[in-house]
């Protein structure tokens, strides 16, 4: 890779460096969650094609995904991904302190990962691979999906299933993280594992036959509350599978189930029962077998369910995802370039805005206020042996993110920049969440993972014989774990009621007045 490429990326990200801050700070006011970004969807979309990409809108038929081209001759193709979903109840504004938004309350959405970082360190990669490409006439093929609903691992296995990953010669995916000892390296063996989501949409569609005797209706439709209703089929189910949940799976992998009651209004506590009730569920697993395993009990919970209270349940699909593949080449590739630009640099008045957060939730400030690990990197084969310290022998994988869906379809590297993460604690949510908003804070996460991003792209684009390494590692691999092809059979659920903003006479608010 020439060197003259690298000071076209670093230099190019050094003079738009104000631009990426800015952009940054915007998706994290937007803070949308799952299947709702319309305002940070529609913002890339048009920052894209202002730098000369094409962009598909909608892309698998999700309205907030996109999927940009830009083409420099033929060549390598290589890809880059946008997340920007945001988390309901995790409102905080870019401050040292426990505060909303302005104009929100606390129980609006708010960036935890955060996803507004991601997004814009990958834009950053992105943009100045683009620019070193044009300055030294390399040849190839960018490519950006813009990924909604990371957080109900929604969107990648539904562009997986539509193909938008085939034909990558190499994916690169980057996450803020802190989670030791995942910090300032990248994934050797041990990926992400395999996530099922669904929600059960229990339906009491003819309340006024409970409890009749011969087939004689209850005489006045507001005795239908003696109905037990939508609701109770939800807390039945709910109970049930809690009550459960630890004779689903042995004891070890690492598995995790977890649950959501989506609100729909209802009857405002009227004398009529509950016509409808949504509950999701996600399951995190290592593999497919147990993700089956654990989907049929609940299957079976949720027809005893309905059955119980006189409902009919639907099963509406939110995700399917296959466990992860390991591709050693890139990684290392993704190595050397976090190896060459290094960890993220806090600055002084960064490190006083953390001490500001740590006084706001009641600690004494720390001299140096960031663990240790936010400012060193770990090897990759190091980190992995950490990892897995606490995982039996045969377990494959561990915890989940949809990335992993990516890896099916070409050699994909998958690394963590450090997010800044406090000493000591233990801290509230918002206070890590003020740190992924606060600009001096976040921003060197931002800039330090688009110079590695870029480099990392600029030696698939230049070197055939890492391509034809990773190529070769990421058959042998696909073939010798299955080759499992995309498991995505359903569209995407942007018709159940997700939390949302809304447009009212009080202006823009959350769904459920702030």
């Amino acid at each position: 890779m020439p060197n003259a490429a690298i000071r076209v990326v670093d230099d190019f990200i050094s003079a738009r460096r104000e631009d990426f801050s800015d952009w940054c700070a915007t998706i994290f006011d937007f803070a949308e969650p799952a299947w709702r970004e319309y305002r940070s969807c529609n913002w890339y979309v048009a920052r894209l094609r202002a730098e000369g990409f094409e962009v598909e809108e909608g892309s698998g038929g999700m309205p907030t995904a996109f999927c940009a081209r830009w083409r420099n001759g033929d060549g390598p193709t290589v890809g880059f991904y946008a997340e920007y979903d945001a988390v309901p109840s995790n409102c905080q504004a870019a401050v040292p302190e426990r505060a909303p938004r302005e104009g929100l309350g606390f129980m609006a959405a708010g960036h935890t990962d955060p996803h507004s970082a991601l997004g814009m360190g990958s834009l950053a990669g992105l943009l100045a691979t683009k620019a070193a490409m044009e300055a030294q006439g390399i040849r190839g093929i960018l490519q950006i999906t813009g990924e909604p609903a990371e957080k109900v691992r929604g969107s990648k296995p539904i562009h997986a299933a539509k193909g938008y990953y085939d034909g990558l010669d190499a994916m690169l995916s980057f996450h803020p993280f802190y989670m030791l000892p995942l910090c300032n390296t990248v994934r050797w063996d041990t990926h992400c594992g395999a996530a099922y989501s669904f929600v059960y949409r229990f339906l009491c569609e003819a309340p006024q036959h409970w409890g009749a005797t011969d087939g004689a209706p209850i005489p006045q439709s507001h005795s239908d509350i003696r109905a037990p209703g939508a609701n109770d089929a939800l807390m039945q189910m709910y109970q049930s599978a809690r009550a459960l949940r630890g004779s689903m799976l042995p004891h070890q992998g690492g598995w995790s189930v977890s649950e959501a009651i989506l609100s729909t209004g209802q009857a405002t506590a009227d004398n009529l029962p509950a016509l409808m009730a949504d509950l999701q569920y996600m399951i995190r697993v290592p593999d497919l077998a147990m993700a089956e395993q654990i989907t049929a009990q609940l299957d079976r919970l949720a027809d005893l369910a309905a059955q119980m209270t006189g409902c009919r349940v639907e099963k509406h699909w939110v995700s399917k995802s296959r466990p992860g593949l390991a591709n050693h080449a890139m990684a290392r590739a993704v190595w050397t370039g976090l190896q060459e630009v290094g960890p993220p640099d806090w600055d002084e008045a960064a490190l006083d805005l953390a001490r500001q957060v740590q006084v706001a939730c009641g600690t004494e400030p720390d001299a140096v206020p960031l663990i240790s690990e936010c400012t060193r990197l770990i090897d990759p084969e190091t980190a992995e042996a950490i990892l897995r310290r606490d995982l039996p022998p045969s377990q494959a994988n561990s915890t989940s993110d949809d990335y992993t869906d990516m890896t099916w379809h070409c050699p994909t590297a998958r690394f963590y920049v450090a997010r800044p993460a406090l000493r000591g604690g233990p801290y509230p949510p918002w206070a890590m969440n003020a740190l992924g908003g606060m600009p001096d804070l976040i921003d060197p996460t931002v800039i330090c993972a688009g110079r590695v991003l870029a480099r990392a792209a600029l030696r698939v684009l230049t070197d055939p014989a890492l391509r034809t390494a990773a190529w070769a590692e990421f058959e042998a691999r696909r073939e010798a774990a299955g080759g499992i092809p995309p498991l995505a059979d359903y569209p995407a659920p942007t018709h159940l009621p997700w939390p949302e903003y809304v447009e009212t006479r009080r202006g823009r608010d959350w769904h459920i007045p702030s």
